[in-house]
């Protein structure tokens, strides 16, 4: 009885903290479709429009900065919920936004505080599991993440069409509300009080340095702001591919999302299961993966291929990507036994940093081809694999 309470307990912390982790996700997947009702309504372009998503994403990178510092500091359950309430509150704000210029202002705020979820996720698994273990647990983790750019779209892509884009963010609104009440209730602090930073608040993000200087450990954190940035080319332009370029229509386009979004859930525990191989030699076959497909697309734009070929192309890549994120990440977070929240910060800062750097990349060669998207990722692909074949990576 006992043993099944503890699974009970195990599944519900699990569940908790994986949702928590999905603030990107959330803020970002659930939106996507309601991208061209947007552009209409603001009367602005599809490169001013993705600002939008890349306000969000500099928001989600500079938090994380703020968040994982001061979890090393006061502990992982406050920030939490501070950042949960926020985000709530800027959620609401930005469904009353009348500009473009207000919604990304209240993007960038949305994404600054929906940023502890993503870093504190990352440092609660670390002061619980090191090791494989650790990397099984954010396989799990990343898994339960990866419902979201599942679910996130079809909810997105239904809502629009009935209701107008506004809705989205009240939902939004409403699940930080919730998010925030699960977390007094279900996550245990996990970083005991001798084990936090002494001394004065603003001293503790003098850890960014102590990081920075352990071998291999930026290169590290450049690679995996590189597959990330892999993700969010492909992010940034797969509603202009699925709708505009292939005449798709909202619920169409939320369907082939979700299903790469099931591509990420079985790329992300990949890991856990391929035990023969080391993580640093599994990145190394990911990276392969990832640059022969997106030579693949770049082809497949100038011959034209038709759209099953270009979604199996996608559904692909996002598996390796997926591969790649849990990878990484446990690689990195596995050099720190100490200052795992501002470890955790400087992973969201770079993947977040590449992330919202392709979006408007991406929009600023056009959106009449998928062409710019595959040679992006094409480059981050090269970049990354040429920095996992150097020494202590």
């Amino acid at each position: 009885m006992n043993n099944m309470s503890e699974q009970q307990h195990r599944l519900r912390f699990v569940l908790i903290l994986g949702t928590l982790s999905a603030t990107g996700p959330l803020s970002i997947d659930l939106y996507l479709p309601a991208l061209p009702q947007m552009m209409r309504q603001f009367q602005t372009s599809a490169s001013l429009i993705q600002l939008s998503l890349t306000a969000c994403l500099l928001g989600l990178a500079f938090g994380q900065l703020i968040a994982g510092p001061l979890s090393d500091h006061y502990g992982r359950k406050r920030p939490l919920i501070v950042g949960f309430l926020v985000f709530a509150l800027a959620s609401l704000l930005i469904a009353m936004a009348h500009s473009i210029t207000m919604l990304i202002v209240m993007r960038f705020i949305q994404g600054l505080a929906g940023a502890s979820g993503q870093v504190l996720s990352r440092a609660v698994a670390r002061d619980l599991f090191s090791g494989h273990a650790l990397t099984n647990f954010y396989a799990i983790l990343n898994a339960v993440n990866g419902v979201f750019p599942i679910i996130a779209p079809i909810i997105g892509g239904y809502m629009i069409r009935f209701v107008p884009w506004e809705a989205v963010f009240i939902l939004l609104g409403v699940v930080g509300l919730v998010l925030a009440g699960l977390i007094v209730i279900g996550i245990p602090e996990t970083l005991a009080p001798e084990k936090r930073l002494t001394g004065p608040v603003f001293a503790t993000f003098k850890s960014f340095k102590t990081l920075i200087e352990l071998p291999g450990f930026l290169r590290n954190i450049v690679i995996t702001g590189m597959v990330y940035g892999c993700l969010f080319s492909y992010i940034s332009a797969s509603t202009f591919i699925y709708q505009q370029l292939f005449h798709l229509s909202a619920q169409a386009f939320s369907l082939f999302y979700a299903i790469n979004g099931l591509g990420i859930v079985i790329g992300s525990g990949l890991p856990s299961r391929v035990n023969r191989l080391s993580e640093r030699v599994q990145v190394k076959v990911g990276m392969v993966l990832v640059l022969l497909d997106s030579m693949i697309l770049l082809v497949g734009s100038w011959l034209h291929f038709p759209l099953i070929a270009v979604a199996v192309l996608l559904w692909f890549l996002v598996v390796f990507v997926g591969m790649l994120l849990t990878l990484t990440t446990a690689i990195i977070m596995n050099q720190t036994p100490q200052n795992a929240g501002s470890a955790s910060a400087l992973v969201g800062l770079s993947q977040n940093a590449f992330g919202g750097i392709s979006s408007p990349l991406v929009g600023l060669f056009g959106t009449a081809s998928y062409a710019p998207m595959a040679g992006l990722i094409l480059i981050y692909s090269l970049g990354a694999l040429g920095l996992s074949h150097q020494k202590q990576v």
